[in-house]
């Protein structure tokens, strides 16, 4: 039976138990699949291993599929989990539309008019889908791919037939976007970028859920989530978010889907959103 097997191959043999030879690679099949783990770096001594702990636990009983990311400037700490993972964007996708008509008003040298101050209001504050509907189909394809690869949101793939809340979008390009909200950049101007975060700053305050759960007084709060419903995957139930105060100047996003209700989704991103402004608050 052994004749012509190595003595090495022998020993996996017995070591599988199986009596039959595996390949190493198949052996190692399992721990590929297995869930991604959340994984974070920070120049704060001890943070990195404290958020990627809390958040881990956040997540522990929650189902679904859930992305997250953090970074905060002050303490150059990182978190992701799923961060190249797409998902429908809902009306998270409106930051980025307001982006891009901002974005294309500076290329021409103009102000916005007032109707499309009235439209940016209404979708931001809340979440006006028909004011989104005008201003998707004024800007059309071509800019808004313009902005997107201006931004270096290579991931973000805009919904067709202007379906703008199937856009695919991940947590790396949502926080991309984030980071050229709150800090000074060639792409958008210091004007637009403070009116986007003055609109983020305004929304409703039934729809203020999300990330901003948890944050400590007097931290500046910019929100903008998303909710849709599609026979597949149940509730998408997306939020991000830029806060900035208290020695901490940092933007969270938590991309979700197969909530079983919005409510769900909702408390899901919280939880994961309770630990991090705990956690950046005691560092």
């Amino acid at each position: 039976m052994t004749s012509g097997i190595s003595r090495r191959a022998r020993v996996l043999a017995a070591a599988v138990g199986t009596g039959v030879l595996v390949p190493l690679v198949a052996a190692a099949t399992p721990a590929a699949a297995a869930t991604p783990a959340v994984t974070c770096t920070s120049a704060k001594a001890g943070l990195a291993a404290k958020l990627k702990k809390d958040i881990t636990a956040a997540l522990a009983t929650r189902k679904g599929t859930v992305a997250v990311g953090l970074y905060d400037r002050s303490t150059n700490t990182t978190c992701t989990l799923r961060a190249g993972t797409a998902y429908d964007s809902a009306s998270v996708v409106k930051v980025a539309v307001l982006a891009t008509l901002l974005w294309d008003a500076k290329k021409a040298n103009r102000y916005l008019t007032d109707r499309e101050h009235t439209l940016a209001k209404a979708m931001i504050t809340k979440s006006d889908n028909a004011a989104t509907s005008t201003l998707w189909k004024q800007l059309g394809m071509t800019k808004i791919k313009g902005f997107l690869a201006a931004a270096g949101m290579t991931q973000t793939k805009p919904g067709a037939n202007g379906y703008w809340g199937l856009t695919q979008i991940t947590v790396t390009d949502e926080q991309k976007l984030l980071k050229l909200l709150t800090a000074k950049n060639a792409v958008l101007s210091d004007n637009s970028r403070a009116y986007v975060l003055k609109l983020m700053g305004q929304v409703v305050s039934s729809q203020r859920w999300g990330t901003p759960y948890g944050v400590p007084s007097g931290v500046t709060v910019a929100v903008k989530n998303g909710w849709l419903q599609r026979a597949t995957n149940g509730w998408r139930v997306h939020s991000v978010g830029a806060f900035k105060g208290g020695g901490h100047d940092y933007m969270i996003t938590v991309l979700t889907h197969g909530n079983s209700t919005m409510n769900y989704g909702i408390a899901t991103i919280q939880a994961v959103a309770k630990v991090i402004h705990k956690d950046l608050a005691a560092s």
